[in-house]
């Protein structure tokens, strides 16, 4: 939805841009970190054989490969594409939604994700919580 916003932005306020032409590369530099770090964390469900899934119970706790180094490989990759998209569509404005989705994405998801770990895996998640940043 916000990639669509983003397109419907360009043709509301048309005319502002970037300018530099490298601004693109740097779109498409973080649309393949972005997909990169959501196959880095669908390689740890996959070890992991539990489910990635949105407020599923998991059947076991995630916290080695990528998840040493946040919380939410996916949806960090999610906002890392969103941002990259923008960037190489040319859409200044749009990037207004980055931190709008970070924060739709943390009420919606990522707070009930965290209470659902703390639940099944209690201190153990507490702990990793405190260790690993939620996005970074």
């Amino acid at each position: 939805m916000a990639i669509a916003a983003s397109f419907g932005l360009d043709r509301l306020v048309p005319g502002g841009t970037f300018g530099p032409g490298w601004v693109r590369y740097l779109g498409d530099a973080l649309v393949v970190v972005g997909l990169g770090l959501m196959a880095l964390a669908l390689v740890e469900f996959l070890r992991g054989r539990t489910s990635f899934i949105p407020r599923r119970v998991p059947s076991a706790f995630l916290r080695s490969g990528i998840y040493r180094v946040t919380r939410n490989p996916i949806y960090l990759g999610d906002a890392l594409v969103l941002a990259g998209v923008i960037l190489h569509l040319d859409v200044p404005l749009a990037l207004i939604l980055v931190p709008i989705f970070a924060a739709f994405i943390s009420h919606r998801f990522i707070r009930g994700e965290e209470r659902g770990l703390i639940e099944a895996f209690g201190d153990e998640a507490r702990d990793w919580m405190d260790r690993v940043g939620r996005w970074l």
